[in-house]
């Protein structure tokens, strides 16, 4: 990669040579200027994408200041949705599970408020898009909480809280992506529109997965997210079995929806069975 970088750093060079002998001092002077301030390359590390970063967040803070809410409702989503995206790039170069989940809950704080306040019956489309990042983000700040409680000896009471909380915020959104999606008489469409079908199905695996994620001692509450679970993972098998055109858009998600499937009943079996012999 490093062999790579001083090529480029090379190219980039000849590049410059070349923009001072053929045009303007001034043009070039001021296109140059705009240039260097993100490079060509890929970040290799954390302070690397974090500079490439903070330069982004700079333009996105004038392009908000710029197109303000009221007024310019959708653009101004934009641009919060492409903020959201920053953060969401420079946490992938984040190794500390805490720090990356900070992040992310930086994308909910800017996110969840226009969730909640944007009308769908106006601005359906962008109201899907946001009701599905932010159950997205929910979800992997729950993975990243459970890393990290997989790490200590024993968990806590407020750890418990927290992943049980993101837990159940992601089903939240989710299920508010999925309800967007019903006919007027409040049902799942029999087929799903091409746009919306990888979305949809990720949608119905991931609160599968999700509802086995809560964590409860209550015996009776494990059975019910349980059944909750493989109803969702029921789903998506008996969706691609009527429509075969839809195996090629969730392969992955199929194949561990059949799996589980065939595994949970009897978890369920012997939850229920642990159950009788305690009453």
């Amino acid at each position: 990669m490093k062999v790579r970088r001083r090529q480029e750093e090379e190219e980039k060079e000849k590049g410059r040579k070349t923009v001072v002998l053929f045009g303007s001092s001034d043009t070039s002077d001021s296109i140059l200027s705009m240039e260097e301030k993100v490079s060509c390359a890929y970040p290799l590390d954390f302070n690397e994408a974090r500079a490439i970063f903070l330069v982004g967040q700079n333009y996105v803070n004038e392009a908000k200041e710029y197109f303000q809410i009221d007024g310019h409702a959708t653009d101004h989503i934009e641009v919060v949705q492409d903020h959201s995206a920053l953060f969401k790039a420079l946490a992938f170069f984040e190794d500390d599970y805490e720090r990356c989940c900070k992040m992310h809950k930086r994308r909910i704080d800017m996110l969840e408020p226009i969730c909640k306040d944007l009308n769908p019956q106006y601005y359906l489309l962008i109201s899907r898009q946001l009701q599905f990042e932010v159950a997205e983000t929910y979800y992997e700040m729950m993975d990243l909480k459970i890393a990290v409680a997989d790490k200590q000896e024993e968990l806590e009471a407020h750890t418990i809280r927290k992943i049980n909380h993101l837990t159940t915020s992601s089903i939240k959104y989710y299920e508010l992506f999925l309800d967007s999606l019903k006919t007027p008489d409040k049902k799942f469409p029999d087929k799903l529109e091409e746009d919306v079908l990888r979305p949809a199905i990720v949608a119905k695996f991931r609160i599968a997965r999700l509802y086995s994620r809560i964590i409860t001692a209550d015996s009776n509450k494990q059975i019910e997210n349980i059944s909750q679970s493989l109803e969702y993972y029921r789903f998506v098998v008996d969706y691609c079995t009527r429509n075969q055109d839809a195996k090629k858009a969730v392969e992955t998600e199929l194949e561990l929806s059949e799996e589980m499937a065939s595994l949970l009943p009897l978890r369920l079996e012997r939850l229920r069975a642990k159950l009788t012999s305690v009453n």
